[in-house]
């Protein structure tokens, strides 16, 4: 993933708060490995606190490298602020908690009318529990960062016992698992939790199954497509392919419990295959395509598979939310809209 080209003044014409792409990505834990691939410090904004309504929860995003943001914290009301900010603690290599809205800068007005809280903190390119984070992410296990903001500790969520005292608080507050984002007053120290970033393995060759994938990509999933027997060579950037058969293909994907199934596929051996091998994995979502008319059907195949009626009762079928659409991108909205809701509703916590 390439990191946006630097601007040096947020304020000049080739600002890119003018249009704020740079918030498209929202998981910032890329460009934070990136940053250290490549020798470049980096500074961390967190929105630990929000009173009244905001554009953003608790635990948004944002980092700042060469002064080129990534990720976004507020409707375009505090971002150009943020980064003159941070330009400061980098130079400064001293962290600090901002305060916009109530007792904020007078200059500086949120229209939902919210007081949000900030925490700024330098990162340098050797940092180790930046490095936790970046192994621990690539493995696909979740992880807890822990900071006042000069002192920090990245952990596993059963690994914290052995924190500076100070983290200790919110590292409790961390572990009872109920909240992404969270904070201690006194003496302050706050936690982020991060979860494995989602991932969709999709079954299919047709255009919904291409459309499902392309928008789960730019949606920020690991994708995946398994076509048995497909061409050689897929042109979808950023996804992982196999033609292999569906249960070979799926038991090397490794499927977790942030990982959706998603099964497209118009052959019913081969969505029984599918389904058949999905199930039996840890996956969090599992979905397959077709009319409600073939559900009993491809129900009662499973049972005389001897798949369990707790595991049939996960299938999602007809995949998707029930919004009417039909075409291949409408469809496609409508599964990754129901993924991102049941991952979500399993986990508590995005990442």
């Amino acid at each position: 993933m390439n990191l946006p080209k630097p601007t040096a003044d947020p304020s000049s014409e080739d600002s890119p708060f003018d249009w704020p792409f740079f918030g498209l990505q929202d998981d910032v834990r890329q460009t934070l490995a990136d940053a250290s691939d490549r020798g470049a410090p980096a500074v961390l904004a967190t929105l630990f606190g929000v009173v009244g309504g905001a554009p953003r929860g608790v635990g948004a995003q944002m980092v700042f490298v060469g002064g080129a943001p990534v990720g976004f914290l507020s409707g375009g009301c505090i971002e150009a602020d943020l980064a003159l900010n941070a330009k400061r603690v980098m130079a400064q290599q001293r962290a600090e908690r901002l305060v916009y809205g109530e007792g904020g800068p007078v200059d500086i007005r949120l229209p939902c009318g919210s007081r949000i809280e900030v925490l700024l903190e330098p990162l340098s390119p050797n940092d180790p529990d930046v490095a936790r984070l970046v192994q621990w992410t690539r493995e696909r296990r979740p992880a807890i960062w822990i900071t006042d903001g000069d002192e920090r500790a990245c952990a596993l969520p059963d690994e914290t016992e052995n924190l500076p005292e100070k983290l200790r608080p919110a590292a409790a507050l961390a572990a009872q698992g109920d909240q992404i984002c969270g904070y201690v007053q006194t003496p302050f120290a706050a936690f982020r939790r991060f979860a494995p970033p989602r991932r969709l393995i999709a079954i299919g060759a047709d255009p919904i199954a291409l459309a499902v994938v392309r928008l789960a990509t730019e949606a920020g999933f690991e994708t995946t497509l398994i076509r048995p027997y497909g061409p050689d060579f897929c042109p979808l950037p950023r996804v992982q392919y196999f033609r292999s058969d569906v249960e070979a293909a799926l038991s090397a994907c490794l499927p977790d419990p942030w990982t959706a199934i998603a099964i497209l596929t118009h052959d019913a051996d081969q969505e029984h295959a599918a389904l058949t091998a999905a199930l039996a994995s840890p996956a969090g979502y599992v979905g397959a395509l077709g009319s409600r008319r073939r559900v009993p059907e491809r129900n009662a195949r499973l049972a005389a598979s001897r798949v369990s009626e707790a595991d049939i009762a996960r299938v999602h079928a007809p995949i998707g939310l029930p919004i009417g659409g039909n075409s291949p991108w409408e469809i496609a909205v409508s599964v990754i809209a129901e993924v991102v809701g049941a991952l979500d509703a399993a986990h508590h916590a995005g990442g």
